[in-house]
């Protein structure tokens, strides 16, 4: 069964305090040579049939209806190839 995949991310302007309260605790960690992080959402939409333009086009229009908010975030849309 394919898999369609949603990345959604704040947009480059939109504050991210998740980020940045990641980005601060990496080095608390002991993990260093981060210098940014920016925290999203990954929708994984498994779906009947090929992957047709016109699944890829719905599954866009859900991203922009339900899965994320287009005021203040991107978003993009992958197929990945299922895992066997």
């Amino acid at each position: 069964m394919p898999r369609v995949v949603v990345a959604v991310m704040p947009k480059p302007e939109i504050l991210d305090p998740q980020g940045k309260a990641v980005l601060g605790a990496l080095p608390r960690l002991g993990f260093s040579g981060v210098t940014d992080v920016r925290q999203g959402k990954r929708f994984e939409l498994d779906v009947e049939g090929e992957v047709t333009d016109e699944v890829l086009a719905r599954v866009h229009e859900m991203a922009e209806t339900l899965l994320s908010n287009p005021v203040i975030e991107n978003f993009t849309v992958s197929v990945e190839e299922p895992v066997r």
